[in-house]
């Protein structure tokens, strides 16, 4: 699979080259209840010494989150979110070069995130859940992931359903990405993201990684997110802190077949892998 050289365009007038190889995004949460670290990382040196960790692994985003979206999870207010995730996001930018996300549906959160140090804003609703989140976009610069997902964490899981998911899901991700744009997000800072895992059952999952060359072909850089989900687990019957393995094919497949970004738990064994797979595809490795 080919992908398009280009640039992420980020405030302050940087950015980040794509389809040179594989970019990686390390996942930092700050939370008590995330699905697969929850707890682990909620104190603010504990969270800052974890990414600056997963950027000496290799890791060239980090994506900062205060609120899990687990299925079934419960939204926190924004006062918390905030509190969580801006003293974690101002400490890396004081010591990292790498980009920072935030991994937010809420104009508040990221208004502050990108006040404390962020340039991307990571939106599992695609800019949809907080009516103020496109102007905060537009007025800071900031790069965005737009995601798919069917319904809320609260009810995602709850019997999903789609006549054709890749046309379906491709649709929406398009969709959105005009809407933004036409709002004032240049089309330079726009990702798409297909959403595994988020209102998909097993086969929505398959089916969506077996068909990402058609998602890439949409004409945005495309991240994929796959990192210890429930599918892995459906596949290999290994709980949570085994899916390693099965996390590993997952986004080397997904690179593969045209994902310029993929967004991991464990950076150090995705950098290796995606050094042979962007080696094997004629891309420039790590």
């Amino acid at each position: 699979m080919h992908r398009v050289k280009r640039r992420l365009d980020l405030p302050g007038g940087g950015a980040l080259e794509l389809g040179e190889r594989t970019l990686i995004m390390g996942v930092v949460n700050v939370t008590p209840d995330s699905f697969s670290d929850g707890g682990r990382y909620q104190d603010i040196e504990a969270a800052v010494a974890h990414g600056l960790s997963l950027v000496a692994q290799g890791a060239d985003i980090l994506d900062v989150g205060g609120e899990s979206t687990r299925p079934g999870s419960d939204p926190v207010s924004a006062e918390e979110e905030i509190a969580r995730v801006v003293p974690v996001i101002a400490g890396l930018a004081r010591q990292c070069e790498a980009v920072i996300s935030i991994d937010t549906n809420k104009a508040q959160v990221a208004a502050a995130a990108m006040a404390a140090g962020a340039r991307l804003i990571n939106d599992v609703t695609a800019l949809t859940g907080d009516p103020a989140m496109t102007a905060v976009a537009v007025e800071s610069g900031a790069a965005v992931v737009l995601m798919h997902m069917l319904g809320t964490p609260k009810t995602m899981q709850q019997s999903p359903a789609y006549d054709d998911v890749v046309a379906e899901v491709g649709a929406y991700l398009v969709q959105r990405a005009q809407a933004v744009e036409a709002a004032g997000v240049a089309r330079g800072r726009i990702i798409i993201d297909p959403g595994i895992g988020f209102g998909k059952n097993l086969e929505h999952n398959l089916s969506l990684l077996r068909n990402l060359p058609r998602l890439a072909e949409l004409g945005y850089p495309l991240l994929l997110g796959a990192s210890r989900k429930a599918f892995i687990g459906q596949l290999t019957g290994r709980p949570v802190e085994l899916r390693l393995w099965g996390t590993l094919g997952a986004h080397v497949l997904g690179a593969a077949l045209g994902a310029d970004i993929v967004r991991v738990h464990d950076v150090a064994p995705l950098r290796d892998a995606l050094a042979v797979c962007d080696a094997v595809m004629a891309r420039e490795p790590r």
